[in-house]
């Protein structure tokens, strides 16, 4: 994933307008950069480490009638940098392209480089070969071919032409004074005042000024530090992984354990999370949902904000509001360095698929790691089920983030596909805290109760003090975007549509929706974190998220208790290659921190019945 820009001009690129372009396309990601560019003697390639801006600061260069560039969130191909160039074709290309391996055979090309896009420059050499090619053709092929999200900036220097495709609407192009702009959001257009700003579906190809000689590439190679992960010994540390049925006592209805914390049970063994619960997935009729969406539909382009993890739950609502309800959203990921690769791909497919441009928002993800890596070793000191939820709290400015983007792209409203059925209580419990069975929300909410939580939780970082670290100011921001900061024109989609697992499931098989290949569960599969916290959960307290989502299931009566058992038998299964990413994404040494976590005393009871 990453931002693209880029300028022709009849004179002298301006630096104040590239400089801008570059700060603009950071915003996606600031984990490498390049650029192409010419310059008095001729065409020149430049990759680095870092951010486009920090590219452009780190030499000095003249630049004269044409530049493009990016600056990037690694995703397929950790070791290589963009711009690729192969074949005499030079491409810059933002998205995911999820046939590249399949394409590498069927078109019987010899790949040299690990990033996805590198197909997509072997495919227009090939085809540029043919007398009667031309690169306009040639584009149009790249798209029929390529599967997933494609963005590009396809350049070919020695005859004078760049092709700007795009297959989800992710590009923009515009004009100013004679000279050409094109970026990956028509914001950073319209904040370069920008004239005649034109969405790019399919392809566009412009003149760029023709050299006869390749371009000189000048790199500086990429860190694989924390970058690329290997399975190391997995035998032996798969091996450390426990994992055994819980010894305890559950539910007579549903499937909560006796570690489940304020849980009660009747003289028939019912809990009292079953005896208060109200139904929940009782959603409003679509009707009402169009109905209420009537003040923001447009004549033309897009509508409302669709946040989207490319989990089962964002990627299910993406289809039915485009194809069924024929409302045109665009979609807003946040990517805090613990979105997979896995969900970035099937982000791709879905957007893709459906013709949908995705904003993609990236933190400093070194620094969000850093700030992981500091929390995850203050609680491994002293470990604490009601702390754990703090590795996750980086997430949280993806509430922030969102009204940026309202305010980005002039869209007022935003529509969440959380799922209803998706309450953890026992994470609060673990600190204390008793569940509110009236809470309607997912989330808990309001200033009392968010009071109390921040009173229990520094309560627990008192006992061990590397809690104080520098993510406190980001972890209390984000809380205060989710929790405090009251939110305007939303809606939630599950609120006027059953929420269906089988129906979620047989839809996302029409995109070919990519599953995990260590776990039979479609739910949090593309984030980074849960494996790790879901075994500490098993581990210690013998339950996962897994038993009160499907426990939730059984309250609604879409689940039997036997198969609800049997699903968290299996759902339950330490991920071995989810939890050896995260803990190598962090730095951590494998071996010890499982070591530390099974060593944890187990519950064997329920715990804090009194506040």
């Amino acid at each position: 994933m990453c931002g693209i820009f880029g300028i022709i001009s009849t004179d002298v690129v301006k630096s104040c307008d590239l400089r801008m372009m570059a700060r603009e396309s950071s915003r996606r990601g600031k984990d490498s950069s390049g650029l192409l560019y010419l310059s008095p003697s001729g065409y020149r390639i430049e990759r680095s480490p870092g951010s486009a801006r920090r590219l452009l600061g780190m030499r000095r260069r003249k630049i004269t009638q044409f530049v493009m560039g990016h600056s990037r969130l690694m995703t397929s191909g950790f070791a290589d940098n963009q711009p690729v160039f192969r074949d005499g074709v030079c491409v810059i290309h933002n998205g995911i392209i999820t046939n590249a391996d399949e394409l590498w055979d069927s078109e019987n090309l010899a790949r040299g480089l690990e990033v996805d896009s590198e197909i997509i420059a072997a495919i227009a050499g090939l085809d540029l070969q043919s007398a009667s090619a031309d690169v306009a053709s040639t584009c149009s092929k790249i798209l029929d071919l390529c599967r997933g999200t494609i963005s590009a900036a396809i350049g070919f220097p020695t005859i004078g032409k760049l092709c700007l495709v795009s297959n989800n609407g992710s590009f923009f192009t515009g004009e100013k004074e004679s000279t050409f702009f094109f970026a990956s959001e028509k914001f950073t257009l319209e904040e370069l005042d920008c004239k005649n700003i034109e969405q790019i579906f399919g392809v566009q190809v412009v003149d760029i000024p023709k050299r006869e000689a390749e371009p000189e590439i000048f790199e500086s190679r990429l860190s694989n530090r924390n970058l690329l992960h290997s399975l190391g010994d997995s035998v032996r540390e798969e091996a450390l992984l426990e994992w055994r049925d819980a010894d305890v006592r559950r539910c007579a209805k549903c499937v909560l354990p006796s570690t489940m914390p304020f849980i009660e049970f009747d003289d028939v063994g019912v809990c009292n999370y079953c005896r208060t619960y109200t139904p929940r997935n009782q959603p409003r009729s679509k009707d009402d949902f169009l109905e209420l969406l009537q003040e923001y539909r447009r004549r033309e382009g897009p509508e409302c904000i669709l946040p989207f993890s490319g989990g089962r739950d964002s990627s299910f609502a993406l289809h039915v509001m485009t194809q069924d309800l024929g409302i045109r959203p665009i979609t807003y990921t946040y990517d805090w360095g613990m979105v997979t690769d896995l969900a970035r791909r099937n982000i791709s497919r879905m957007c893709a698929a459906l013709g949908v441009e995705n904003v993609v928002v990236a933190a400093n993800v070194s620094r969000k790691r850093r700030d992981i890596a500091r929390n995850l070793k203050a609680w491994l000191k002293s470990p604490d089920l009601g702390m754990l939820s703090i590795l996750t709290a980086g997430d949280k400015h993806f509430f922030r983030h969102v009204e940026d983007v309202k305010r980005r792209t002039g869209i007022d409203l935003n529509v969440w596909a959380v799922n209803p059925l998706e309450v953890t209580h026992f994470k609060a419990g673990f600190l204390g805290i008793p569940p509110d069975f009236s809470e309607k929300r997912v989330y808990s909410h309001g200033v009392g109760k968010q009071i109390r939580y921040h009173v229990k939780r520094t309560g627990a970082m008192l006992r061990s003090p590397g809690y104080f670290n520098t993510s406190l100011v980001d972890t209390l921001s984000g809380e205060f975007y989710r929790s405090f900061r009251e939110k305007s024109d939303y809606f939630h989609f599950f609120d006027f549509h059953q929420w269906d697992e089988l129906e979620i499931d047989n839809t996302l098989v029409e995109y070919d929706w990519e599953k995990a290949p260590d776990s039979s569960s479609t739910w949090r599969i593309g984030d980074g974190t849960a494996a790790f916290y879901n075994y500490v959960y098993h581990t210690v307290a013998g339950f996962t998220e897994h038993d009160t989502f499907r426990s939730n299931q059984i309250r609604e009566g879409e689940l039997d208790r036997e198969t609800a058992l049997a699903l968290i038998k299996d759902e339950n299964r330490p991920r071995y290659p989810n939890i050896k990413w995260y803990l190598d994404t962090l730095g951590f040494d494998f071996e010890g921190v499982i070591r530390t976590v099974n060593a944890i005393p187990r519950l064997t009871m329920s715990v804090g019945l009194k506040d």
